[in-house]
């Protein structure tokens, strides 16, 4: 495992690519590696060569959360030191239960971050800052995950003219992150990752300048859960300013939840059986014993069918109300945001079902399939649902071309499911974002995204953006070809040179038109107004173009209308 936590084994020379979990860039360590005083004392990092970038790796930015610290709020560093140490490797990832912790360590002590910049920046220069939330449902997923790799986008702000620097965090998972149940509630232990967030934020606002970086230039960026994480520090507290950030990305998540958003009482049962399988159910502390299990014993029982079992939860304190109520009221700290999603987000959630008939589409609204998960819908209203969505390619207004591939093979009602879980997921409360952007006044861009990595039978599906999004050319981090550039036109190497441009224009000038040499033949991305509605389709068969956010109107419309009452979120 040491070459995933390590930038400095020097024998690594030039990029790996397909096919490799151990695929880093190469660096070299000489005399000039960086080093940086932050509050509590000196870091060095090491320079890439190759890119000429500084990477400062691994370094925590709160106190171990084991122990007594277990499922508590995370503490700040209460250190300093004197001398020099060294921040030359990734962290463990911290403990999740999918596929993307398989190829990294992991621990529970976790609650580090890196921070990537063009090499020798001083203090004076205060660079726009990326701060990347990743995604993985709460449940998966780490800082060093090479797919996240952001020294392609650093190195494209370069050429452009408009240097960034990034900084990528790793947050408490799964049921370490997310445990619910009333004994949580009443000591204030909710979101204990959404909190473990913020903390980092505020690292960000009190040491990044060292770095060369500006605390008044952080713009908040993550995908799927952690576009939704985006979502929650906009409305942390709610909707109370901080000043920790001053632009948002969200891609395929944002400020209204693509789930139901519960209390604790949708929790209970999950909690009551970990209470009851470490033997805590008669401690008079019952969260103070489970800090007491060993964290072999805790991880077995996550491991299972438990860990997975928690979320973000409502809580009254950091996560106080839906997101659809704290927008339409206002409570949101009110950013510039990049918001969008991919044309087919819900068919790789549909999991292997077929849906043959309109019962069957029935089936699919009611049944909490993927991302719906806990959305109660009553009948009368699948009845409007059926007739919004109806089984015919054409009235669905955008499909998925890669729909043509599968032809019935899903059943002859499987398109019009697709369309309305990707549209309850991630398009809808997309669409419903903008329109609350629009109605305060707030600067806000909408974007669809529509091409078609290798090998990729989701179709234009979810995560599908992001190698384009981080330009990453080389596929560094992806064990196989499949959604990576290999062996497609060149078109889609250009999409992704465009699509990163255009997102560091947002975090430079909080406007994705902002650089140079952008087609003049490429329509402009237009501000979202409620008006014109339009979106920003990233395309690569044909030029990226402008299109009405209008499609599917009568389906996201009631989907969105019915946020609060039907969705709970």
């Amino acid at each position: 495992m040491a070459p995933l936590q390590t930038l400095l084994a020097s024998a690594l020379a030039g990029l790996a690519t397909f096919g490799s979990s151990t695929a880093i860039l190469s660096t070299r360590r000489h005399d000039a590696d960086p080093t940086v005083q932050i509050k509590n004392g000196t870091y060095r990092g090491v320079h890439s060569a190759q890119y000429n970038q500084d990477f400062f790796l691994g370094i925590p930015y709160a106190q171990p959360p084991v122990g007594n610290l277990r499922f508590r709020q995370a503490h700040s560093l209460n250190e300093t030191w004197d001398g020099v140490r060294d921040a030359v490797e990734y962290s463990k990832e911290c403990v999740g239960y999918g596929s993307d912790q398989w190829p990294y360590e992991v621990s529970e002590d976790c609650l580090t971050l890196n921070v990537i910049r063009p090499a020798g920046c001083s203090e004076d220069e205060k660079l726009p800052v990326a701060l990347w939330i990743h995604g993985g449902g709460f449940y998966m997923g780490g800082n060093p995950d090479q797919r996240y790799n952001t020294s392609f986008i650093i190195q494209q702000s370069v050429e452009l003219g408009k240097p960034i620097m990034t900084v990528a965090i790793n947050y408490r998972l799964s049921a370490w992150g997310f445990l619910a149940g009333d004994d949580l509630l009443g000591q204030g232990l909710l979101n204990m990752g959404l909190r473990d967030q913020r903390l980092a934020l505020h690292w960000v606002q009190e040491n990044i300048a060292a770095f060369g970086g500006d605390p008044e230039r952080v713009t908040i960026w993550g995908e799927s859960a952690g576009a939704a994480s985006v979502g929650f520090q906009i409305q942390a507290y709610g909707g109370r300013d901080d000043k920790l950030f001053s632009a948002a990305i969200a891609q395929s998540g944002g400020p209204i939840h693509y789930g139901a958003l519960r209390g604790t009482q949708a929790f209970q049962q999950s909690y009551n059986a970990v209470v009851n399988a470490t033997n805590c159910t008669d401690s008079f502390d019952k969260v103070q014993c489970l800090r007491e299990v060993p964290f072999e014993t805790l991880n077995t029982i996550f491991n299972g069918t438990l860990g997975n079992s928690f979320g973000p939860s409502l809580d009254g304190d950091f996560v106080q109300n839906y997101g659809s109520i704290q927008l339409e009221r206002g409570d949101f700290v009110k950013v510039p945001l990049l918001i969008g999603a991919n044309t087919n987000e819900g068919r790789g959630f549909l999991g292997p079902i077929k849906v043959n008939t309109t019962q069957d589409f029935r089936n699919v609204i009611g049944s909490g399939t993927g991302a719906a998960s806990g959305a109660d819908v009553p009948s009368g209203f699948k009845d409007l649902l059926v007739e919004a969505y109806p089984n015919n390619w054409t009235e669905l207004a955008i499909v998925d071309p890669a729909e043509t591939w599968i032809g019935d093979s899903r059943g002859a009602n499987f398109v019009r499911a697709a369309a309305y879980q990707g549209d309850y997921s991630f398009t809808g409360p997309r669409r419903g974002a903008n329109e609350m952007w629009a109605k305060w006044g707030i600067k806000s861009y909408a974007y669809r995204f529509n091409a078609i990595a290798t090998l990729l039978n989701n179709g234009i599906g979810h995560f599908t953006e992001v190698i384009y999004v981080f330009n990453n050319l080389d596929a560094v981090g992806y064990q196989s070809v499949a959604g990576t550039f290999k062996g497609l036109p060149e078109s889609h190497k250009e999409l992704s040179t465009f699509m990163a441009r255009s997102w560091i224009g947002f975090f430079t000038e909080r406007d994705p038109n902002a650089w140079a040499g952008r087609d003049a033949g490429v329509d402009a991305w237009p501000v979202y107004s409620l008006e014109t509605p339009e979106d920003f389709v990233f395309d690569a068969n044909v030029t990226s173009h402008v299109e009405p956010d209008t499609f599917r109107k009568e389906g996201i419309k009631l989907i969105n209308d019915n946020a609060a009452g039907i969705y709970h979120r």
